[in-house]
């Protein structure tokens, strides 16, 4: 009875280290160094928003498990907002305010990113990819570095699209270099 006081969920542990590596991966300096992502907290919130995006995109419509782990990877990532909002000295009563609004933002990516990776043919994807993360990353559709931060979603979809959905799940994920899809 004690002992399972101190059981751990798996999908919570899976959910931790997959957006571990998505913040990791999020804060990699050639995105800011070479794609001119805003070295800003609302630039970092793009990064970590659009690797999270990538890993749940590739866990959608697999089995319970992954959507388990896909529920606890969201849950996760906007708690992490809520503690880094309370650390920034956010108070109280308007945390919930701001969260929500994160969310809705998110959510208003996600389906702008998928909306462009629809498109018929690859060129329209990047294209498409390109405005709207111009408009969402740069705050500009026709931002000179939206087409190759489109280049690297686009290889990071196809990386992360040959990983089994399983592995991910497990909690470990790879993404690609930046610049190696050139």
């Amino acid at each position: 009875m004690i002992l399972s006081l101190f059981r751990t969920d798996p999908a919570q542990e899976a959910g931790q280290a997959l957006y571990d590596a998505a913040v990791n991966k999020a804060r990699a300096m050639p995105f800011y160094r070479d794609l001119a992502v805003p070295d800003t907290l609302e630039g970092r919130f793009e990064m970590i928003a659009i690797h999270v995006f990538l890993i749940l995109r590739r866990l959608k419509g697999e089995d319970a498990a992954c959507k388990k782990v896909s529920q606890k990877l969201f849950d996760i990532m906007f708690q992490n907002m809520d503690d880094s909002l309370r650390e920034l000295g956010v108070g109280d009563l308007v945390v919930g305010k701001k969260i929500r609004k994160l969310a809705e933002n998110f959510f208003g990516r996600v389906g702008a990113y998928e909306e462009a990776m629809r498109k018929d043919a690859a060129e329209n994807n990047l294209q498409a990819l390109a405005k709207a993360l111009g408009r969402n990353v740069y705050e500009d559709e026709a931002a000179p570095h939206a087409g190759d931060l489109a280049t690297y979603v686009l290889s990071a979809v196809a990386c992360i699209e040959k990983q089994p959905p399983a592995r991910i799940a497990g909690g470990i994920i790879r993404f690609p270099d930046v610049g190696a899809q050139s």
